[in-house]
């Protein structure tokens, strides 16, 4: 399926960071706890680090323990989509940005009340924007 905005291979690889492509365009992930911004507190929007969508706001934000930025729900549920992912030899649900289809983490089922939902995602995957 054909995303709003798609580039080349090599068009990504110039746009982005080392790291921002490997996670983003080929679904890597970043070490827990050793990664920009999961312990992140100020007030803001956590952008796609590929197209630059709003994804999240930080009052959705919550320290899940994992290491990982983690969010209750994105700001717009049509912002991100879901597929199965079954690397690792295990079940999950991959979440991309759904303007340009970059990898942005998981979602599992085991978040606090009242949604009990945990976006865990790459800060690699991630911009920061301060809310002004």
């Amino acid at each position: 399926m054909p995303y709003e905005i798609e580039h080349t291979d090599e068009e990504w690889k110039r746009m982005l960071s080392p790291d921002a492509y490997r996670v983003l365009r080929h679904a890597g992930t970043e070490p827990a706890f050793a990664n920009e911004l999961w312990d992140n507190h100020a007030d803001g929007t956590y952008l796609c680090g590929g197209c630059g969508r709003p994804l999240f706001d930080s009052r959705d934000k919550y320290d899940s323990g994992s290491g990982w930025p983690s969010f209750m729900k994105p700001m717009e549920p049509a912002a991100v989509e879901t597929h199965t992912d079954t690397s690792l030899l295990m079940k999950r649900t991959e979440v991309r940005c759904a303007r340009c289809g970059g990898h942005l983490g998981h979602l599992f089922d085991d978040g606090p009340a009242p949604l009990g939902t945990r976006y865990c995602m790459n800060s690699a995957s991630l911009r920061f924007e301060p809310r002004v």
